[in-house]
């Protein structure tokens, strides 16, 4: 049984979710954001919220039920709270500064990496070593933080490069004479 999928999920004050078949949409203060789910699970809205149960007992519909739950309770988050994501920048003269619709990144290379912000993601820079990635979509949130880090990951050694707020880099020691 899964655990995770046995909660239903609830629907905030002032957010309004509809399903149509295995098509789940939620509509809050931040945005509006749906989800298809997969066949193998059904879904209703009861007086608690949102119930997702799988159709029947196989391995398939059981190993899909906790994941079609999360995702609705993602879509339910999104759009009431949405996702944030924080990035740091650890390097002598390794710093980052948004530029229009562009995040300008100065990371020890012999030129400044640029990049473009996708649509429903904003990204801000309180100081020149933090980058805040936020939006309504987990995924999408998740992926362009993964994108920048990308650009030069956290290295053992001195540790410098671009890394999660909450991230461990385990060092090294280096050479010995």
């Amino acid at each position: 049984m899964s655990r995770i999928g046995k909660k239903p999920v609830a629907v905030p004050s002032g957010v309004t979710a509809a399903i149509a078949g295995q098509s789940v949409s939620a509509k809050g203060p931040k945005g509006e954001l749906s989800v298809v789910l997969n066949d193998e699970v059904a879904v209703e809205m009861t007086d608690d919220g949102i119930k997702v149960e799988p159709r029947d007992d196989s391995k398939d519909a059981r190993s899909k039920w906790g994941l079609s739950r999360t995702l609705v309770s993602n879509i339910i988050v999104g759009v009431s709270e949405g996702f944030k994501r924080e990035l740091e920048i650890q390097g002598v003269g390794y710093r980052a500064q948004v530029q229009g619709n562009k995040l300008q990144l100065a990371l020890g290379f012999s030129h400044d990496v640029n990049y473009p912000i996708p649509d429903g993601i904003s990204i801000e820079c309180p100081k020149p070593t933090e980058i805040v990635v936020s939006g309504i979509d987990k995924q999408r949130v998740g992926q362009v933080a993964a994108e920048i880090r990308r650009f030069r990951p956290p290295e053992p050694y001195k540790g410098k490069g671009v890394r999660y707020k909450d991230e461990y880099v385990f060092r090294k020691e280096g050479k010995k004479k």
